[in-house]
């Protein structure tokens, strides 16, 4: 609406100077002129607020746009869950959050001033239609020839931009990978054969780069130069028009006001198409992320009351109010277990004799907790990174069985991803978020693999008061926490191969004995 008031605005400008010259000027009438002049300005000024107007709303509509489907893209983030690794790159989020939403913002201007300008080019017409049906024909038949030139380079510029974003992607994600395990990288002396291969990778996208930018900027210079040319050829015919004695003086100002008004909405229609070939690229993307089918939510009620969990593919079985423990050469056949009995993939565990993919995912979510030892941590207070949305009234015994309190009080803060703690508070912090839940069942991979011997032994200590009536399963091969545990399942290949107590396993398993026998030498060393 603004956006259409203000180009009528700008049209009608030229034709009320034109009744000012023939009505007032031309006849030397000092009250004519000095009315339409009045007229005039009272336009002006109302043009200028209607010019704020509009780009207020173009903007807020470029934000709402923008950020609505920033919204959608988090929900159903949300809805995937566990899955989304599964189904798409971490750069490819990234991108379709970073560049996406706002070149998704910026098409939906078509709906505002592109729209506007098509009804102040008509506009225009029918003005230059009551001066000169030549000039009108002439405006008419502009537009189209103007699409025409420009189709083949739009077509050009989505072609290469789709290349493009799809390359953006893909090195999106290699950066996040490579951010992800820097540590590592330091570690392994990896650095330079990644970085080598990210310069590699970034000069190619460069290079896509800038076969965008010299088809957009071709659209660019024909895009601000074929309206010139196209209005200077209107002008030409109105001044001959006018040295005929057809148009007036006041009519041929008119003219030239109405084809110096018209070079705003043409721009704007080309680059609007330009605007339009970008955005469906990005809102493809967008709409392949949206279309990923979540797991299904619903299902049947579990278990009245605390149940075992079981895993047929394993043999492993965690008993409500007992600290089981998971033991094996190959960490990955251990965390495969507790992916099944959490439900974080395919899975023919049973809960209570009813198997877990039956039940409803809420209902599995709020009773059974995968709480991974790299999970991350948002930004905030110590207070809030442990509780959450959550009551904070466990907050101190979450730290204290979590043996974090020298992380600091409660209001210390944690930067995101928990930067400004070290690796042990870092998984010490979630490890008191995850008791802190106080979940029913709560799976524990490694939850304690960067912490020293004496920190270990302490969390070891203090995990059985803590989960005290709940089931807890941790995969381990530390000594002291296998030592607390009710029941250890001695994995082999991803099959229970024994259970018992620790101690029990020791006298009679002799690959467990040589397990944890390794394990605390390995530990003895450091």
């Amino acid at each position: 609406m603004f956006g259409t008031l203000w180009y009528v605005s700008l049209a009608f400008t030229p034709w009320l100077i034109s009744r000012a010259i023939d009505r007032g000027l031309a006849p030397r009438d000092p009250g004519a002129l000095a009315g339409w002049t009045a007229v005039v300005l009272v336009v002006g000024v109302s043009s200028a607020g209607l010019g704020i107007m509009r780009h207020r709303s173009m903007t807020k509509l470029r934000l709402a746009a923008a950020l609505r489907t920033a919204e959608a893209v988090m929900t159903h983030a949300t809805r995937l869950g566990a899955a989304l690794p599964r189904r798409v790159t971490s750069g490819e989020v990234v991108t379709i959050g970073i560049a996406d939403v706002w070149t998704i913002g910026r098409a939906m201007n078509v709906g505002g001033v592109g729209v506007a300008s098509v009804l102040a080019y008509l506009t225009v017409a029918i003005l230059l239609f009551r001066t000169s049906p030549l000039l009108a024909v002439v405006v008419l038949a502009g537009v189209p020839v103007l699409g025409l030139v420009l189709a083949p380079l739009l077509g050009r510029v989505q072609a290469a931009a789709a290349r493009y974003r799809k390359r953006q992607g893909e090195l999106a994600a290699q950066l996040v990978d490579v951010l992800g395990g820097l540590r590592i990288l330091n570690g392994l002396g990896g650095k330079e054969g990644h970085l080598t291969a990210f310069r590699r990778s970034s000069a190619e996208l460069r290079e896509l780069g800038y076969r965008v930018g010299r088809s957009s900027s071709w659209v660019g210079a024909l895009g601000d130069g074929l309206p010139g040319i196209f209005l200077g050829v209107v002008v030409w015919l109105a001044a001959r028009q006018a040295a005929a004695g057809e148009l007036t003086a006041g009519e041929l100002v008119a003219v030239y006001g109405y084809t110096a008004m018209l070079t705003i909405p043409v721009n704007v229609l080309i680059f609007c198409g330009f605007d339009i070939t970008r955005g469906l690229v990005a809102a493809r993307h967008v709409i392949a992320f949206l279309a990923l089918p979540p797991e299904p939510a619903g299902g049947e009620p579990g278990p009245a009351g605390p149940a075992p969990l079981h895993d047929p593919a394993s043999g492993v079985v965690a008993e409500p109010g007992r600290l089981t423990a998971l033991a094996g050469a190959r960490p990955a056949d251990a965390a495969a277990v507790l992916e099944r009995l959490g439900r974080y993939g395919p899975t023919d565990a049973t809960w209570g004799g009813v198997r877990l993919d039956s039940i409803s995912r809420d209902e599995v979510r709020a009773r059974i907790l995968v709480a991974e030892h790299d999970a991350d941590l948002f930004a905030g207070s110590l207070l809030d990174v442990v509780t959450g949305a959550a009551p904070r009234g466990g907050f101190d015994p979450a730290i204290a069985a979590a043996a974090a309190r020298d992380v600091g009080a409660p209001d210390h803060p944690v930067e995101w991803g928990g930067r400004n703690l070290s690796g042990g508070q870092r998984q010490r912090v979630r490890l008191a978020r995850a008791f802190h839940q106080e979940a029913e069942t709560l799976l524990l991979p490694e939850p304690t693999s960067a912490l020293d011997a004496h920190t270990e032994a302490a969390i070891a200590g203090r995990l059985p008061a803590a989960r005290a009536g709940r089931a807890t399963v941790v995969a381990t091969t530390s000594p002291a926490l296998l030592d607390r545990a009710d029941v250890v399942h001695y994995l082999v290949d991803g099959r229970v191969a024994a259970s018992g107590t620790h101690r029990e396993l020791l006298g009679a398993a002799p690959g467990y004995r040589r397990l944890v026998a390794r394990v605390f030498g390995e530990e003895e060393d450091r």
